[in-house]
């Protein structure tokens, strides 16, 4: 969520999961429905408030823009709101994607149903605003190729005609995700001018790439055991003037990265006599080199492997020493690690959260009880989004543990992760006897596919409104091909009613 008196973006301020504004937040069916039903004004407040403040803990995985177009075609809601957000004068003070990019995927939805006026809002704004390239995508795959050329002229003004001009222009066309827009422009007679410029720009890109294929990637260890730890205890760098635009330097990170490119040149250049020194660094080499050590023991399920990722997460002084020991132990495959980790679940550090996922992901029957302490655990500890919650949400449900199902109705009722909450319905479906006839209808109104697909499966057609439903999915040009498929199984004639 962009903070409009910061200037900054922040973890967004999520309502109580009780109030409509909780619930649109969400993505939850229930959202939708109770505000069909709320009064109109408070509806659309509800509804303008997510589209100006985007709820989503991650706006590159969540889905929220259908939901939300859905529910503004629903409520017949004008387009004023939307406008005066993406053209307030902060569009000019931030450029980034995430201040605008769920308004204009709204737009795009809206002109697919039909919506005029969210057409010309996503024309005037690819002409005008600042996060100018997303607008421009949705419309690629939306609006007719005349109105796409009369846009050539606005949006190549933006790029001034100097080398510099030219260069952003270059990476506006290799960075463009929908090309039919900058082909249309190249290919439009009536424009020569603009037709030479593009061009020439695309065979800049098409020259920049080449360079860069021929360009050194950075540092390169050389091709021995010794050597590749030697690189990895390198201290950090910070990049050169080429990524002077990039993420804040963090060392930290830097030396994770390092970490694990020295594991995996390990891989390459370690062979059996190799051990001894790979053992000892692993023992108590320099933080790096002990964490690429410990990775390349682990992924080759070395007999010592298990020994040495306890010893490192008891006696690693660095946060990152142990967190990279209980990383490397979830990357392995063996039998020997699921019986460790029946030992080490219990645990109360990064190990035990580790071995708890491990059990969720590969246990059996008799790892049901540990699973299920471990999400317990874990929603007390961590709150309801944590992501150490996602493999034991899947392993109580994988294991059908159906003792879970108060807690994975609490978690699904709670979480503000979309994902986490389709996970969860998925569990729901396998361990509680009435999720067919209770959270599986409001399903079939969830912002995220995956969570209508499951829904549309498994809703009881006892309730009125899962047929209604269902036929409108499964009419609705905009829903996704598993959630039709999944639709279209449940209206044939003979189908299982799930009631």
């Amino acid at each position: 969520m962009y903070a409009e008196n910061l200037g900054q973006y922040v973890d967004p301020d999520i309502a109580p999961s009780g109030t409509l504004l909780g619930l649109l937040q969400r993505g939850r069916g229930d959202g939708t429905l109770h505000a069909l039903a709320a009064p109109r004004a408070e509806a659309l407040a509800a509804l303008h408030h997510c589209l100006a403040n985007d709820p989503r803990r991650d706006w590159q995985v969540e889905h929220r823009s259908l939901y939300y177009a859905r529910l503004h075609r629903d409520l017949d809601a004008g387009l004023d709101a939307v406008a005066a957000h993406l053209f307030s004068a902060q569009d000019q003070l931030d450029t980034r994607e995430e201040r605008t990019g769920l308004a204009l995927s709204v737009l795009g939805h809206l002109a697919s149903y039909g919506n005029v006026g969210a057409l010309r809002l996503l024309r005037e704004y690819t002409a005008r605003g600042a996060n100018w390239p997303w607008a421009l995508d949705e419309l690629a795959v939306r609006d007719d190729d005349a109105a796409l050329r009369r846009l050539g002229p606005a949006v190549l003004s933006r790029f001034p005609r100097t080398p510099d001009g030219d260069a952003e222009l270059a990476d506006a066309l290799r960075g463009a995700f929908e090309p039919r827009p900058w082909r249309l422009w190249e290919e439009d007679p009536t424009r020569p001018e603009q037709r030479e410029r593009l061009s020439r720009a695309r065979e800049r890109h098409s020259f920049d790439r080449w360079s860069r294929q021929l360009r050194s990637a950075g540092p390169r260890p050389g091709w021995s055991v010794r050597e590749v730890l030697a690189w990895a205890e390198e201290p950090p760098t910070p990049p050169g003037e080429e990524s002077a635009d990039a993420e804040p330097f963090d060392p930290d990170l830097a030396r994770q990265q390092r970490a694990a490119a020295a594991a995996r040149c390990l891989a390459a250049v370690a062979g059996p006599e190799d051990r001894p020194a790979l053992l000892a660094a692993a023992r108590g080499g320099t933080d790096t080199a002990r964490q690429a050590a410990l990775r390349h023991l682990a992924e080759g399920c070395d007999p010592e492997a298990l020994d040495l990722v306890e010893s490192a997460v008891a006696d690693g002084s660095p946060q990152v020493v142990r967190a990279a020991a209980a990383a490397a132990f979830a990357r392995m495959r063996d039998g020997a690690a699921v019986v460790r980790a029946r030992r080490w679940a219990g645990r109360d550090d990064v190990l035990g959260v580790e071995a708890a996922a491990m059990l969720a992901c590969r246990g059996d029957a008799r790892d049901a009880d540990a699973v299920l302490a471990a999400l317990r655990r874990t929603v007390r500890a961590a709150g309801c989004d944590s992501d150490a919650l996602w493999p034991l949400v899947d392993g109580v449900g994988r294991l059908r543990v159906h003792c879970a199902a108060p807690v994975l109705r609490h978690l699904y009722r709670e979480t503000t992760s979309s994902q986490l909450r389709g996970r969860t319905a998925r569990a729901l479906a396998a361990t509680d006897p009435a999720f067919a006839a209770s959270f599986a209808v409001e399903c079939l109104w969830d912002c995220e596919e995956s969570t209508r697909e499951v829904a549309a499966r498994a809703a009881t057609t006892g309730d009125d409104r899962v047929v209604e439903r269902l036929r409108r999915l499964a009419a609705d040009p905009a829903e996704e091909a598993g959630v039709q498929s999944a639709v279209r199984g449940r209206l044939e004639p003979g189908a299982q009613s799930g009631c």
